[in-house]
């Protein structure tokens, strides 16, 4: 797995370090030698200035151009601020021989490439005007730790910061690289292992994480499965039925054994293997097969009001999407007792209106307050459980801004819930597989194109790195 830390984690994981047999100073030095190799990989030699600033992201600034130097680059070094004395960034400039030269703005327009290791993830405060003026002239940017000016911890621009076309941070990506606007301005993102003691990382109690198919494992297919084990699915559906039919489809595409919609049928075509109940919601709840319900897709409001409720008395296994989350706006109680809800930032705000902000932050206080999953959508999806696990998404392309395909992913996760995957592991792969189908789709993309792509995706779990489940 993948561990997210915030700032504040990585603090301590370096101050354990030194106990467990890793000294900073060594640390920074593989930092340095981290940043170098990164910059070698992928710029031929050029003039490079650092601009360095007083702490442990200045040393490893130094620490780089040391390597760089010895490697033949015109390098310079323009100190933001002097290190502290006797500090192992200080260390690190004492044992730099090479040109030092004054931060102006027309140094960093000579170069051809600048390193930014001026502030690293833990900045709690906008940077200067006079600093923004520097970083804004850079021609190429590889930034140390996280662009400065990027909260490590939200992603948020503090003021002011730079594009970098390579972001090179270590051991552990930072909430803040994955979370937008800020990792819009990382660039190439380097995760580099510099010898942190494995020890040190478990200390700390991490609780997020990237969210990849090392996170969670698909259901396992039995040649003793009936369509009923593999998995039931009911959707409830309304007037705009497409909606509730994109849903079906994927389920059924990421292996839900049987799917029905509950409602009346709808005047357009729709596929064979999907069963219609006309006779609604509170007849099909006397059977007891059907436990796992998607809710709101195309249901209409006040439907779905009433569904949901209805739902949620009989003690189903809920989705609710949608239509279901609108009828809930200013009245999160209404959604005690769901599985998970799937809202975009639009009704996670009519839903949740007090909590703005730090979007990670706000999913996790909102999954708690209802005891459910949530998946707050977007190009950095968030998927928060109620104990306080969360997963940053972040291979969903541009493609998926269409209309549908929050529809199919509601159907993707309600089908891998009903195949018996856990709430929380059924909302990280379905986010997964739904912007893993997307990337393999093209460049016009649009929300029925997502079920077909789904199937490619998983029917080949070796290019895609999937794993299946044991049971």
């Amino acid at each position: 797995m993948e561990p997210v830390v915030t700032p504040a984690q990585m603090m301590q994981i370096d101050l354990l370090a030194p106990n467990l047999g890793a000294s900073t100073e060594t640390l920074m030095q593989n930092a340095g030698y981290a940043i170098a190799a990164a910059i070698r990989l992928r710029f031929p030699p050029c003039r490079v200035l650092v601009l360095a600033g007083p702490g442990n992201n200045g040393g490893d600034g130094y620490a780089s151009a040391r390597l760089l130097k010895n490697w033949g680059w015109p390098i310079a070094v323009a100190a933001i601020a002097p290190p502290r004395p006797g500090s192992d960034a200080a260390v690190a400039a004492s044992r730099w021989d090479g040109p030092l030269v004054k931060p102006e703005r027309k140094r960093v327009c000579r170069a051809d490439l600048v390193i930014d290791a001026v502030y690293g993830a833990g900045l709690s405060r906008d940077i200067s005007p006079e600093l923004a003026e520097l970083l804004s002239e850079a021609p190429r940017l590889v930034a140390v730790d996280i662009p400065s000016g990027i909260d490590g911890t939200t992603g948020a621009v503090r003021g002011f910061a730079p594009q970098a076309d390579v972001t090179v941070t270590f051991e552990a990506l930072k909430s803040g690289h994955l979370l937008y606007p800020g990792r819009g301005y990382c660039g190439e993102i380097v995760c580099a292992d510099i010898g942190i003691p494995s020890a040190a990382m478990a200390k700390i109690a991490i609780k997020t994480w990237r969210n990849t198919p090392t996170l969670w494992h698909l259901p396992l297919r039995q040649s003793t499965d009936h369509k009923y084990k593999r998995g039931a699915l009911t959707i409830c559906i309304g007037a705009m039925a497409g909606a509730a039919l994109l849903a079906a489809e994927a389920a059924r595409r990421v292996g839900a054994g049987l799917v029905a919609v509950a409602g009346p049928p709808p005047a357009i075509g729709a596929p064979a293997g999907i069963l219609f109940f006309s006779q609604g919601t509170r007849g099909l709840l006397e059977d007891n097969r059907r436990q796992t319900w998607l809710c709101g897709p195309g249901l209409g409001i006040d439907r779905a009001a009433v569904e949901l409720a209805q739902l949620l008395a009989a003690k189903r296994t809920v989705i609710a999407d949608a239509d279901a989350l609108t009828a809930c706006a200013d009245a999160p109680e209404r959604l005690r007792g769901v599985a998970v809800i799937t809202p975009h930032i639009g009704e996670f705000a009519r839903i949740f209106p007090a909590l703005t902000g730090d979007k990670l932050a706000a999913a996790r206080t909102a999954a708690a307050a209802i005891g459910s999953v949530v998946v707050l959508k977007g190009a950095d999806t968030i998927i928060a459980a109620p104990d306080g696990r969360a997963a940053i998404n972040d291979n969903a392309p541009f493609t998926l801004a269409t209309a549908g395909t929050g529809d199919v992913l509601a159907g993707i996760i309600a089908g891998l819930i009903s195949q018996n995957m856990t709430p929380f592991d059924a909302a990280c792969a379905g986010v997964w597989l739904h912007g893993a189908a997307a990337t393999i789709g093209p460049q016009n993309l649009i929300a029925e194109d997502l079920a077909p792509l789904l199937q490619r995706v998983m029917a080949d779990p070796a290019r895609f790195d999937l794993k299946i489940s044991r049971r």
